[in-house]
């Protein structure tokens, strides 16, 4: 997925963001969209980089399911 461009705003939506990858939980957009507030990216919309957000979340709650024991 494409998500960013230039890559200038890429460390600062990587930072604000690992928190919400770790706990890998259900997140809505407008959650998403807060955690990225503080990030300025002057090339996009942000639609892309809450589409990545998103399949971060779910490749990370898929990778736990498989990891965690049965029972």
């Amino acid at each position: 997925m494409h998500a960013l461009q230039c890559g200038f705003c890429t460390p600062g939506f990587l930072l604000a963001l690992q928190p919400l990858v770790r706990k890998a939980g259900e997140l809505a957009d407008d959650e998403i969209r807060s955690a990225l507030a503080g990030n300025i990216c002057r090339c996009t919309g942000y639609e892309n980089i809450v589409a990545a957000v998103r399949l971060a979340l779910q490749r990370v709650r898929d990778k736990s399911a498989r990891a965690a024991p049965p029972g």
